[in-house]
């Protein structure tokens, strides 16, 4: 089984990376669509979305957020953290198919209160740019090793 490792505070330093990649669904676009409520004809109607300037169904901006949110969570700082503060500016859409690669950087530390503030981007698999911004988080300061927990297959339809 799978585990997830935190960096705890003294861990940390500038410039520490991270990664993590998913590669977006139509299934992924329905689950996040259930879970917001957000159901905008971009995200889940095919005929609608072709009528748009991007041709077909692209993910909620929010799933690339909460992609970062993943790596924040199981990357950098890892289990443990919580998220403070998040900006973020989308540059381009993700379709399904694609595969978006979260790049968290270490860009500031403020060990006294544990704060970590880290770059962030997303590109997807011929490295255009998705999102960018900065997050702060709070950082764990005890080290943890996790079993990953195994999630159930949720069926659509």
């Amino acid at each position: 089984m799978a585990s997830l490792e935190n960096f705890p505070i003294s861990e940390l330093s500038v410039g520490l990376t991270k990664t993590l990649s998913k590669t977006l669904t139509e299934k992924d676009i329905i689950l996040f669509a259930a879970c917001s409520g957000d159901l905008n004809p971009v995200h889940l109607d095919k005929a609608y979305a072709a009528t748009t300037a991007f041709g077909e169904p692209i993910a909620h901006g929010m799933w690339t957020g909460a992609l970062i949110s993943a790596a924040v969570a199981t990357c950098l700082p890892g289990p443990g953290s919580v998220y403070r503060s998040q900006n973020l500016t989308f540059k381009n859409p993700v379709k399904v198919g694609d595969t978006v690669t979260v790049t968290l950087i270490v860009s500031e530390l403020k060990e006294r209160v544990r704060l970590v503030v880290l770059e962030c981007e997303a590109h997807n698999q011929d490295g255009k740019l998705i999102a960018k911004g900065i997050a702060e988080v709070i950082a764990p300061s005890e080290k943890l090793i996790l079993e990953s927990p195994v999630l159930p297959e949720i069926v659509i339809g």
